[in-house]
């Protein structure tokens, strides 16, 4: 029998929330995140709506030397990281530094601070680039930033598969627990909204052009036409559950279940790999499809992906077998950090039995899944989590309630 792993901590940075409060209370009534991108003038640009994080001022979170060395996305995520551990009741000085480890996912690194560096190259000269930009733009910046702010020298990583990475790193976390690391801080933060970043995902052909916010993000609609792309994510605090029982800690959850596959080359004849993730997440965690309560889609919202995702849906838990909801659709896309804000939303919702909605889509039926369209109380025991990299990853998660008692 192999050691459950539990999330006792959890930071958000969203974009129609900054803190796990203001997210959650955003998110049960249905209030979005996107709007008219204003971190530079998308007006040359087919695509300008995106899930930008509001009021974030890096320099009110984080001492002055980290901020000429940091992306964005690594203020973000050292910010998300600080009220994780502090959420968990955790502080990192008081344990062994070789307990504590950090795995992230990352799909696009420090895009904004190489933006300002090329431009200082090409248009001052090479002595004018940073030396951190040696590292500043790396995959790998949030798990060293954090391990060092935290002194943090147990085992770290980083995984990128884009969408599907959050789960990836969560899942590689649960492994190093399980291996007899105490403390893991997992998930996934990214931020490339500007304008290198934004032709980098334009690339992708998936992004809305739609003007309005409300209309421009629609999975499982007949009106969808791409997704909104965002920023930010969620970092939590996995520990081993005897460990985080024994301290007292508050337990959100226990990470039950994973699988990942890998999508067949086009023109192999061969199916596509989500349904096989699902089903391998729940033999993993040793459960039915009758024992998850929701399931936390992917949500393309380009309508093969749709109709695959659904079709995967509906193979596992039968038709309209088990709600299914999209909380992204108010936050756009958020890449790496996607998933693990999705696993948040999971773990909330099994602590207040609320399913939140998927707001402003209209089911198309022919997709024959329950899509929660508006908030639903529910006894929420387990959820599914499910995220798709672009280029053919796919991951599932099973996350369920904490026993009695225990874990």
């Amino acid at each position: 029998m192999t050691a459950p792993v539990v999330v006792t901590g959890i930071g958000v940075t969203a974009p129609n929330g900054l803190g796990t409060g203001p997210y959650w209370e955003a998110t049960r009534i249905g209030r979005s995140g996107i709007g008219r991108i204003s971190r530079f003038d998308p007006s040359p640009y087919p695509s300008r709506l995106a899930g930008e994080v509001p009021g974030f001022n890096a320099e009110e979170h984080l001492p002055n030397r980290l901020l000429p060395q940091t992306d964005r996305m690594t203020r973000l995520a050292l910010v998300a990281a600080d009220w994780a551990l502090a959420d968990a009741g955790i502080k990192p000085a008081e344990l062994p530094e070789f307990d504590m480890g950090v795995v992230t996912a990352s799909a696009s690194g420090g895009f904004e601070f190489g933006q300002n560096e090329l431009r200082a190259l090409w248009s001052k000269g090479g002595q004018y680039v940073s030396a951190y930009q040696s590292f500043a733009w790396f995959y790998a910046v949030n798990s060293g930033q954090i391990s060092i702010r935290n002194g943090m020298k147990g085992p770290s990583g980083v995984l990128v598969s884009d969408q599907a990475g959050g789960l990836d790193a969560i899942a590689q976390a649960r492994r190093q627990i399980r291996r007899g690391t105490r403390l893991i801080v997992s998930g996934g933060v990214d931020a490339s909204i500007c304008s290198w970043g934004w032709v980098a995902q334009l690339t992708s052909e998936r992004i809305s052009t739609s003007e309005d916010p409300d209309r421009a993000y629609l999975p499982f609609d007949r009106a969808a036409r791409g997704h909104v792309p965002g920023e930010g994510g969620a970092l939590h605090i996995l520990e081993d559950g005897e460990s985080a029982r024994e301290r007292g800690a508050r337990i959100y959850g226990e990470i039950a279940g994973y699988g990942s596959t890998f999508d067949p080359g086009p023109g192999s004849g061969r199916p596509p790999g989500l349904r096989r993730a699902i089903q391998l997440a729940l033999d993993d965690a040793g459960m039915a499809p009758d024992e998850v309560d929701v399931v936390f889609a992917d949500a393309a919202a380009v309508p093969e992906l749709d109709r695959i995702e659904a079709q995967a849906v509906s193979g596992v838990f039968g038709r309209r077998g088990v709600p299914v909801t999209a909380p992204k659709t108010m936050t756009g896309r958020l890449y790496s950090g996607g998933a693990p804000l999705d696993l948040a939303a999971a773990l909330l919702a099994i602590r207040d039995g609320l399913i939140p909605p998927t707001p402003n889509v209209t089911p198309d039926p022919a997709y024959q899944i329950d899509l929660v369209t508006r908030a639903r109380p529910a006894c929420v025991r387990a959820a599914l989590v499910v995220a798709r990299g672009h280029g053919g990853f796919n991951s599932a998660l099973i996350v369920r309630a904490p026993q009695a008692g225990g874990v």
